[in-house]
């Protein structure tokens, strides 16, 4: 393993970053890309170049799941069998790719062709069943899909062909968001700029930071990630008279079951994220922004990348922007497999170069945030509307929304319906016509058993509940929450049992460690839904769930413990009389149906 030739590309990277810690990530990325693996060796190089011990390497890569400490297959498929792509059949799919390839997840063909892997939620759920192969995603996967999959997945990749790219419905009615979504290829600078791209910009570089923050409150922007908190306010927190560096941080760590709006900015109008990072670097006086961006999003990466490459060339990134005298940095930083990195706090200490721990608040980021300065982070979605704000005025974009939550969202709409797909729509649009005008209705024509409002950690709505409007406080009175508008439907078919173990699973596998509380919380419900679908369950295991959710709720230090208890609280109750009489039988999916299952 040469490290040494690495050295050149190793210390362009550490100059992009304020500290060099902060460049662990990425020069593990650098290695893996290099060598296909992360070895020993390659530890203590990297705690060399950047002044830390290999204990601490050794952590970081340990708490990641892409990063590898032994050689693999040429090529690598992962198999989601996360709740969306379950609903769509990912059981059966991986149950017939294990027998096609006489291999089980983590392990490699005798060939050194492909491994196998199992992972959670890879957020193409408009594809579901899917999978990624090397950096692709494919789907939906059936058996004619599902066999060409594996022809390709054995080729050596430097001779490979090129999989069909699935086409799933992603509106471009806008009027915000999505009119620039029509190119799968992407809207490029001359495009976005012809279509009054950067218009916003230059009028905000003539505006005060007290104009701006007026406006955005104004238009009732609030944060699109799933707090909901008002964007004008936020940025307003930055302390004026702290002579450290202000940072600007991006969230794009879209991990959350059922979500995928935030791809497909990054991929089809990443300027429409620059702009709106522009506008708010300027605002809150930051001179440096990253982009922190989830791991498996290669091709998304590489696209934003190409955009603010782009913006520099054209002078909308760099010193003295546009002649405006205001100068303004990008990295564009890559995750490695951490649902926990959604948390800002947990994606600070990431982008800080460690494990994704969540740090305790207050202190709060825009007080003492990234390296210890004053941050503001922010989803994507909610950067991407800053433009039409500022271009299109804060009254218009209000008035598309409902009094107290302007604009329109992204909804992801994936589970039982019969046009998964990205459709933006005013926040005042109910469930229902999300579901019934929107994505077309149930599949086959069944009935609404149960719908997840927004996103896995949402608490779980009946089909007598989806009368509500999709903003965030109709759906908190409603009893659940707006989140990251990842809208999951269930229909008469599914299993609320099995449906939560898949949910539970998920929780247990992402959470961080820290807290005891959710470390052994979400073990320890996990382990109890595992023996309730394998059909030894109990009924007082009912009640002990709920009584470990209520432990773990509002127990540590962020809300992952709260999100992993929500589902259990709300499916149980909800639906208590299906799960008493499921362990009543000592029901449960034989496996030779489980893996034939369409």
């Amino acid at each position: 393993m040469n490290l040494e030739a690495l050295e050149p590309q190793a210390r362009d990277i550490i100059r992009r970053y304020d500290q060099r810690r902060a460049a662990v990530l990425p020069l593990l990325w650098l290695v893996q890309e290099n060598f296909g693996y992360v070895s020993s060796e390659a530890e203590f190089w990297v705690g060399r170049l950047v002044g830390i011990a290999v204990s601490h390497v050794r952590e970081v890569v340990s708490f990641y799941t892409m990063y590898r400490t032994q050689p693999a297959g040429r090529r690598e498929l992962r198999v989601c069998t996360s709740l969306p792509c379950v609903l769509r059949g990912a059981e059966g799919v991986l149950g017939r790719l294990k027998q096609r390839l006489s291999i089980g997840p983590g392990e490699t063909t005798p060939g050194g062709e492909l491994t196998l892997t199992e992972v959670e939620c890879l957020c193409a759920c408009e594809i579901a069943p899917m999978a990624q192969l090397d950096e692709q995603f494919v789907g939906p996967l059936d058996g004619a899909s599902l066999e060409a999959l594996v022809r390709e997945a054995l080729r050596d990749p430097k001779a490979s062909g090129q999989i069909q790219e699935p086409q799933p419905f992603i509106d471009t009615s806008g009027p915000v968001l999505s009119t620039r979504f029509k190119d799968p290829e992407g809207t490029w600078l001359d495009a976005y700029v012809a279509d009054q791209g950067y218009v916003a910009a230059k009028k905000a570089l003539s505006m005060t930071p007290a104009q701006i923050i007026d406006e955005v409150l104004r238009a009732n922007l609030r944060g699109l990630g799933g707090a909901g908190f008002p964007t004008g306010r936020k940025w307003s927190f930055i302390p004026k008279d702290n002579p450290k560096p202000k940072y600007l941080v991006v969230n794009a760590d879209e991990g959350e079951p059922g979500t995928f709006k935030d791809r497909y900015i990054l991929e089809r109008d990443p300027h429409a994220l620059l702009e709106g990072m522009l506008i708010a670097a300027y605002t809150i006086g930051s001179h440096k922004a990253y982009v922190y961006i989830r791991g498996e999003y290669f091709r998304p990466a590489k696209r934003f990348q190409r955009a603010v490459d782009e913006a520099y060339a054209r002078g909308w990134l760099g010193k003295n922007i546009q002649g405006s005298g205001f100068d303004l940095d990008v990295v564009v930083h890559r995750g490695a497999g951490a649902y926990i990195c959604g948390e800002e706090t947990a994606l600070l200490s990431s982008l800080e170069g460690g494990k994704g721990f969540p740090k305790l608040k207050p202190p709060f980021p825009a007080i003492s945030g990234l390296f210890q300065c004053p941050t503001i982070v922010n989803n994507v979605e909610t950067l991407a509307c800053v433009p039409f704000i500022l271009r299109e005025g804060a009254e218009r974009f209000a008035a598309l929304g409902t009094p107290k939550q302007g604009g329109t969202r992204l909804f992801s709409v994936s589970g039982h319906v019969n046009r998964p797909g990205l459709y933006e729509a005013p926040v005042g649009v109910t469930l229902r016509e999300m579901i019934d005008k929107h994505a077309g209705g149930v599949r086959g024509g069944r009935r609404i058993k149960a719908v997840i409002p927004g996103g896995i950690s949402a608490k779980v709505l009946t089909a007598d509940e989806i009368d509500v409007k999709m903003d965030f406080d109709s759906l908190m009175a409603a009893g659940t929450m707006a989140g990251s508008a990842g809208v999951i439907v269930m229909d008469d078919t599914t299993s609320m049992v099995e449906a939560l173990q898949s949910a539970v699973k998920f929780f247990a596998h992402e959470s961080c460690g820290q807290c005891s509380p959710c470390r052994e919380g979400t073990g320890w419900v996990n382990r109890i839904m595992h023996r309730i679908v394998e059909g030894q369950g109990r009924l007082q295991d009912l009640d002990d769930l709920l009584g470990i959710a209520r432990a773990m709720e509002g127990k540590t230090i962020c809300v992952f413990a709260d999100a992993a208890a929500w589902p259990i609280q709300s499916y149980i109750t909800k639906f208590r009389a299906e799960f008493e009489e499921f362990i009543r039988t000592g029901r449960r999916v034989p496996q030779e149906v489980a893996e034939c299952r369409p």
